[in-house]
């Protein structure tokens, strides 16, 4: 009975919160039918961060597991050989604007600044983009999504690592909504996170997932990202 409320709540938050409609979902239940390849999507933001990014990067590296960052412009400097060893290694890499701007209630200069500013740096140092975004907070006024011209991606998993700062909390609060196509948020400049993610891939291939890009996860649902359209899982 839970699950069934649980899974009406979560579809009902997905509409509020402006995030793409998707196709039919299927309720998860003791008797659900999962796909053969269950795909999950991990994504970390707020990096690089020097320690912490190398050390999930070797953790994600050892499990042959896939991820997508969204890096902070203003910290790529200094760290431009980790941002480059996540494109080597498979990984998807984004954009969290330039200074982790809300990009709700600002000028459509700024927003363009700190979007343009990241998009510039990563495309000087990775090759050509686009480059997608992840809104710090998760939300960008819609009369401004004309202006974006990239996929936006928001999450439908988020144990809030930023605040709990212990492992084992972070690793129940993702295993227990774990579902396939989901995205999960979680942010690579603490260690307690870096901890909780290398966990949470361990756990969920053991149980059949495969952790794949946001792009990748996308795109496996027959979905086609669209500029200035923000995506919170693989069901939208």
């Amino acid at each position: 009975m839970w699950r069934g409320r649980l899974f009406f709540l979560c579809l009902a938050l997905a509409l509020l919160s402006g995030c793409a409609p998707g196709g039919p979902v299927a309720e998860a239940g003791a008797d659900a039918q999962l796909p053969a390849d269950k795909l999950i999507a991990i994504t970390f933001d707020d990096g690089p961060r020097r320690n912490t990014t190398e050390r999930l990067l070797d953790g994600l590296q050892e499990r042959g597991a896939s991820a997508t960052f969204f890096l902070i412009g203003k910290q790529i400097e200094g760290n431009e050989d980790l941002v480059r060893r996540m494109q080597a290694e498979g990984h998807q890499v984004g954009s969290h604007t330039w200074n982790h701007v809300r990009l709700q209630g600002i000028s459509r200069e700024t927003l363009q600044r700190e979007v343009g500013r990241t998009e510039e740096t990563l495309e000087a140092l990775l090759g050509g983009g686009p480059y997608w975004l992840r809104p710090p907070y998760g939300a960008v006024d819609a009369a401004d999504r004309e202006l974006l011209q990239v996929p936006m991606i928001k999450w439908s998993i988020d144990p809030r690592d930023w605040e709990k700062l212990n492992t084992a909390q972070v690793k129940a609060a993702v295993l227990e909504n774990a579902a396939p196509n989901q995205i999960i948020l979680l942010h690579d400049i603490y260690d307690t996170s870096v901890d909780a993610a290398l966990e949470i891939v361990d756990t969920l291939q053991g149980e059949g997932y495969r952790f794949v890009t946001v792009q990748e996860l996308l795109e496996a649902n027959g979905i086609q990202p669209e500029a200035g359209v923000l995506y919170c899982s693989g069901d939208t």
